[in-house]
């Protein structure tokens, strides 16, 4: 009888520890599914993001004329790769003392054509055309000419809530380039609309009818 209660009693707990082994390898199981789960990445407020973006680009020539060196360290990043015109390469410090300095004056700065493709919610790229007229820029001895139509190419991050330009590069548009912009921007040559018919008199008895003329082809 002893014997007998000892092995149900075994029989119990060898039970209870198989339960718990296997609600233990269960509880492993669910948690490994939910960490290998993916966690969905939020959706880009895209409007929101072009909208700042586009403001951004279209502070230059104010940023530029006002000698706003604070907005330059704040819209640049401090790590941020700048290709000239030239060639050569930039830096957020020059920038600010340039700004700072008024090396660039200009009649007008236009910027037109701003294309923000937004990446996800911490970057987006931006492409601009800028048309400078009666522009100089000063490096303290000599001022060069740089009035002209440029494509610049601006690569944004969102670092602490802040959008700032991580890479700019920029190119400036040959003869060729700005006579074609200009002929797709020029308004055609107006067309003369097509003269009325003139309605043909009564037709007389003794008389041929004649044909009416055919309307003029409109000016060239």
């Amino acid at each position: 009888m002893k014997q007998t209660k000892l092995t149900l009693l075994s029989v119990a707990v060898i039970s209870l520890a198989l339960t718990a082994a296997c609600t233990q390898t269960r509880n492993t199981n669910t948690a490994t599914a939910n960490q290998n789960m993916a966690t969905p990445e939020p959706t880009p407020n895209k409007d929101a993001i072009v909208s700042e973006v586009t403001r951004i680009e279209k502070d230059w020539p104010r940023i530029w004329k006002e000698k706003d060196g604070a907005a330059v360290r704040r819209i640049e990043a401090d790590d941020v790769i700048l290709v000239s015109f030239t060639g050569t390469l930039g830096s957020k410090e020059q920038d600010v003392k340039d700004a700072e300095a008024g090396n660039l004056t200009f009649d007008s700065w236009d910027v037109s054509e701003v294309n923000v493709k937004v990446i996800d919610t911490d970057a987006a790229v931006a492409s601009v055309l800028m048309t400078l007229t009666k522009a100089k820029f000063s490096d303290g001895s000599n001022a060069e000419d740089v009035s002209g139509h440029y494509r610049v190419l601006d690569t944004f991050a969102r670092r602490g809530g802040q959008w700032q330009v991580v890479a700019s590069s920029i190119v400036k548009l040959t003869r060729e380039a700005e006579q074609a912009l200009i002929n797709n921007t020029m308004p055609g040559p107006a067309v003369s609309g097509t003269p009325a018919t003139q309605p043909s008199p009564p037709a007389r008895p003794s008389a041929t009818r004649k044909a009416p003329p055919p309307p003029s082809p409109p000016n060239q």
